[in-house]
């Protein structure tokens, strides 16, 4: 069960940043397991089962991100992450698609809903599923933005495909699309409540992933066809 993490979660993360090496880490491996590996793996369960809890006709699953990099895309960084997150999809895919994220880094945390999926049929998608229901896209990103604050992540086209106006433009005009918040440490990320801090996040976000679902599908549908 998810107790929270703590403040050595983040001298961890940030020493591992600073010596990004196996003999530093080997000489922290249980620092590692006590302040990031063991909460973040009780967090993600604990989500997992308070999301599918709130909605049980869904079946989420949970994919959790490793703290080991890939040795064939280094790039010349160290062997290990500065951070880690976790992703809540439903169906069998859990590299496309949407879904909601988590992540916690050395300094903030972070959750949120996305496609990380960067193709023009699915950048084309989206926008298409913009433009035929404007209003409804309007209410849903009005609702992102009654529960505060938010950010969005993917990268922007340097020629805007089109003007939809100063609200929408953000969402539009991207590559790939992500939404979400971030926090520094403290607050829930120290205390048990942190799961049901992401499910509220989730829930409120819920109706813009059935609306990203739905022009991900289509993309399925139109490959499929090919």
């Amino acid at each position: 069960m998810f107790q929270g993490f703590s403040q050595a979660t983040g001298d961890f993360l940030w020493g591992l940043a600073m010596n990004n090496d196996r003999t530093w880490f080997l000489a922290h491996k249980q620092e590692y397991e006590d302040a990031l590996n063991g909460p973040f793996r009780a967090l993600a369960a604990d989500t997992l089962e308070a999301l599918n809890r709130r909605f049980p006709d869904r079946a989420f699953q949970v994919h959790l991100s490793r703290i080991y990099r890939d040795a064939r895309r280094l790039f010349g960084r160290g062997p290990y992450k500065d951070h880690l997150w976790f992703a809540i999809y439903g169906g069998e895919r859990h590299t496309v698609g949407p879904m909601f994220w988590f992540e916690v880094g050395a300094m903030d945390w972070s959750c949120g809903l996305g496609i990380w999926e960067e193709s023009a049929d699915v950048a084309a998608a989206w926008r298409a599923a913009i433009d035929a229901e404007p209003q409804r896209f309007t209410r849903l990103v009005q609702g992102v933005a009654a529960q505060g604050p938010y950010r969005l992540w993917g990268d922007l086209y340097k020629r805007p495909k089109a003007d939809r106006g100063e609200l929408l433009n953000p969402w539009y005009n991207r590559r790939h699309i992500s939404v979400g918040w971030e926090q520094g440490y403290g607050g829930p990320l120290f205390t048990p409540e942190l799961p049901g801090v992401l499910v509220d996040r989730y829930a409120a976000l819920m109706p813009m992933h059935d609306f990203m679902h739905k022009a991900y599908n289509n993309v399925l549908i139109e490959r499929a066809g090919r």
